[in-house]
């Protein structure tokens, strides 16, 4: 899953070697933390959160189909 958000992440973001993704597990949900430059975050975030939204709904339906 990291592997994952982290490529999209780098392909929206001017600073790609800033990114850098890490995840925590529970036993009912998983944590994925990103972490860009200062001047990448707008980016990442969008308009009224619609990106990160979006970015939310795509790793939802991944982790669903993996069973996660």
């Amino acid at each position: 899953m990291e592997d994952f958000v982290a490529y999209i992440i780098k392909n929206l973001v001017a600073k790609p070697e800033d990114v850098n993704v890490s995840s925590s597990s529970d036993q009912e949900q998983i944590s994925i933390e990103i972490r860009v430059a200062s001047e990448d975050v707008g980016k990442v975030i969008g308009r009224r959160g619609n990106t990160i939204n979006a970015l939310r709904t795509i790793v939802r339906t991944v982790a669903t189909r993996l069973g996660r």
